[in-house]
């Protein structure tokens, strides 16, 4: 399943919806899920379908496999239903702006260094450990919206990363039962302030700017996506190749980090982990490169999908140089 979180284009965008893309369309859950309970007469159909339901992803995941096999549920009740229901509960693509998968996530971790290229360009040995740093719900957009560019810095940075989303409580998770504890795989740009990032020996600064994690389209689900471990991913600015490798040349994968950051914290459902980025960042390019008002950068990640998003320029920021 390809999970997503959207809104009609003729609402608000706080009457977000939970869905899944089938067929290039989008089907509202709770919706559909609504009318096979008022089919087999359930009295409280819309409580029942708002609580397995809910507006949020993080909290979907909550339910475990227990929703994931309802939203299942769904999918099969919707290819057979009429024209009527139909209309009710799916949605075209052009008729509903996708947003960020998960909003409100309660962790978002974060490796440097883990790809084996963009260690080299960056002067560094293969760390022992995983580099790990965190992001915040703040710097969290989704696949149609700008990356914001404010004026404190002309330094900013693009990052591929393939992302990972876990699916139910994990605490000391060993890597040969890490997947089990992954919800579902998706795509994120882990955009930089470099010279914010740089003028203090820790990284936050110039990572946990408002807008600097465009994340989505989707989460592809662990049973579509069985093995994250041997993944092509590439980054385009304006069409032109800047980043491309293969998950298999992570140095810790998916696996070793679920066990990493499990030991240190118990991981909850929703929470993020971006694995890292490839060689061809833009710092270390020569001459250096960073984004300008009017980039387009898109990522894909084979099996995920493309995530896409233009730079805009905007005055302020909600900190200080």
């Amino acid at each position: 399943m390809k999970l997503v979180m959207f809104h009609l284009r003729n609402e608000d965008k706080e009457k977000q919806r939970l869905g899944v893309l089938q067929n290039d369309n989008i089907v509202d859950l709770r919706k559909a899920y609504e009318n096979i309970l008022k089919e087999g007469e359930s009295v409280r159909a819309n409580e029942i379908a708002a609580a397995l339901f809910p507006a949020e992803t993080a909290d979907f995941l909550k339910g475990g496999e227990k929703s994931l096999e309802e939203a299942k549920t769904v999918l099969s009740y919707i290819e057979n239903a009429s024209e009527e229901v139909k209309n009710q509960c799916c949605f075209s693509r052009s008729d509903v702006k996708l947003q960020a998968p998960v909003q409100e996530p309660q962790k978002i971790l974060c490796v440097g260094h883990n790809y084996r290229e963009h260690i080299l360009e960056m002067g560094r040995e293969l760390p022992e450990y995983p580099v790990a740093f965190a992001k915040f719900a703040n710097t969290i957009i989704g696949p149609e919206d700008a990356i914001p560019k404010y004026d404190i810095s002309d330094q900013l940075d693009y990052e591929a990363e393939f992302a990972v989303v876990i699916g139910k409580r994990a605490r000391n998770v060993s890597s040969e039962e890490a997947l089990d504890y992954v919800a579902g795989y998706t795509i994120a740009n882990d955009v930089t302030y470099r010279d914010l990032q740089r003028r203090t020996l820790q990284w936050l600064q110039g990572k946990s700017v408002d807008g600097t994690a465009p994340i989505g389209p989707w989460i592809v689900t662990k049973d579509e996506l069985t093995d994250p471990s041997q993944l092509e991913i590439s980054l385009t600015v304006n069409g032109e190749e800047r980043q491309r490798s293969n998950t298999k040349n992570l140095v810790f994968s998916v696996e070793d980090l679920v066990e990493f950051f499990s030991g240190l914290m118990t991981l909850e459902p929703g929470d993020i982990i971006f694995s890292g980025t490839p060689g061809g960042v833009g710092v270390a390019r020569d001459p250096q490169v960073f984004l300008k008002d009017g980039d387009v950068c898109k990522i894909e990640v084979e099996s995920v999908g493309s995530l896409e998003n233009q730079v805009k320029t905007t005055a302020k920021a909600g900190v200080t140089p």
